[in-house]
């Protein structure tokens, strides 16, 4: 079996800063990690090559250079290639964008499954995913679980919703998005820890790539945040201590007042 892993690094932190001008993320000086949700579909990948040792694991990841760090990682977790698409033509993609240029990567290479985490935590639109598939003409199952079986024609898995959970099966190839809630991810293998600084990161860019830039970046995308702003706060709440009763009274007269203004 061949499984392609779509991973992204993002910002450790939740003060995201913006650029004014351009309306894109500020990534300079702020460490990075590997997006939770798609650790949990490395980790969804490399539980499928324990099962079936002959699985080739393959990452994809869209970004800086830097990216290489994060990639290197994952060799020490089992992973068998990684590939990082870097192109300063991408820069400033939005998710239509991404996916596009995603999507051109995948094709280079054969495949059964494609893993992505569900939503990457600096943008929590949840939408890479599935417009990969749609660019693929690929069938898809998102906000995935956990994994319950996996044959040589198709998987079943468990996909979860805030109130219910719904088991289905896809036949191969497909796309699958993950959630980190339930799956936790290994520890690195020592060995494959030590080699992993060793090991070269193949860079694709616009020409294996064959994009181009009215498709792909900042021109390719059909949305652009055109202003940030941070909303002042013009309103100091109040503060009730050790009493319940004229607390619970303040919300009330709060909210009939609001319903009534």
């Amino acid at each position: 079996m061949k499984i392609i892993v779509l991973v992204k690094q993002v910002p450790n932190t939740t003060e995201i800063k913006v650029d004014p001008i351009k309306g894109t993320l500020i990534r300079d000086g702020v460490d990075s990690i590997i997006n939770p949700d798609d650790r949990a579909s490395v980790e969804c990948a490399l539980m499928i090559k324990d099962q079936f040792p002959e699985t080739h694991v393959r990452v994809l990841t869209m970004g800086p250079k830097q990216a290489v760090g994060m990639l290197q990682e994952l060799y020490g977790m089992g992973v068998d290639e990684c590939s990082l698409i870097n192109d300063t033509m991408f820069a400033g993609a939005d998710t239509w964008a991404t996916s596009l240029t995603l999507s051109k990567a995948i094709a280079l290479y054969e495949y059964d499954l494609i893993l992505a985490g569900r939503q990457a935590i600096d943008g929590d639109t949840a939408q890479v995913g599935p417009q990969v598939a749609e660019w693929l003409d690929l069938p898809q199952i998102t906000y995935v679980s956990r994994i319950q079986e996996v044959t040589e024609k198709n998987i079943t898995v468990v996909k979860s919703y805030e109130d219910m959970e719904e088991v289905c099966r896809v036949s191969f190839p497909c796309l699958i998005t993950t959630l980190a809630d339930q799956i936790k991810p290994r520890l690195g293998n020592f060995r494959l820890v030590w080699e992993s600084n060793t090991r070269q990161i193949p860079i694709l860019t616009s020409v294996e790539l064959k994009a181009e830039a009215k498709d792909v970046g900042l021109k390719g995308s059909l949305t652009q945040v055109k202003k940030t702003f941070v909303k002042s706060v013009n309103k100091k709440g109040q503060m009730i201590k050790d009493d319940i009763e004229l607390a619970a009274k303040t919300i009330a007269d709060i909210i009939h007042q609001n319903n009534h203004a």
